[in-house]
């Protein structure tokens, strides 16, 4: 989740939503990524979205089994569905999101047979909300 962290910092400083995530396979980072939905002008320039491209990219495949998804915040409802279609096996994240997350806050789409081995939340929580928490600030201030 460090480094996830690492890549939510550089999100912050691109002025983009700091989001991070990395995938891990057999203990090896394979993948790391950030937000560029702004600098992309892309709406699927998600964390989570860039990460899974890069791992497909790494492996060779776009399946992405075997592999487990670190992200800062909890996933949206797009990003659950290409976990979900990329055959993740795990994902771990940091904060949760009430308005938007889809894994156990504001949808659950993963409470079914979802073919996920686990899930896991709340993972560095406090450093992952305290980065929105900042970023969230200074646009509210710098809009003043």
């Amino acid at each position: 989740m460090n480094v996830a962290l690492q890549e939510a910092d550089l999100s912050f400083q691109a002025g983009e939503v700091p989001v991070g995530a990395v995938i891990v396979k057999d203990g090896e980072i394979i993948a790391r990524a950030r937000n560029t939905r702004e600098q992309d002008l892309d709406i699927s320039g998600h964390a989570e979205i860039n990460a899974m491209k890069a791992a497909e990219k790494a492996l060779g495949r776009w399946t992405l089994e075997g592999c487990t998804l670190y992200v800062t915040l909890e996933p949206c409802p797009m990003c659950a569905g290409a976990i979900k279609q990329s055959r993740l096996s795990s994902v771990v994240f940091g904060a949760c999101d009430e308005a938007e997350g889809a894994i156990c806050s504001a949808y659950h789409l993963f409470d079914k047979d979802n073919g996920l081995q686990s899930v896991s939340k709340g993972v560095m929580e406090k450093e992952c909300r305290e980065i929105l928490q900042r970023f969230f600030k200074s646009r509210r201030e710098t809009s003043k």
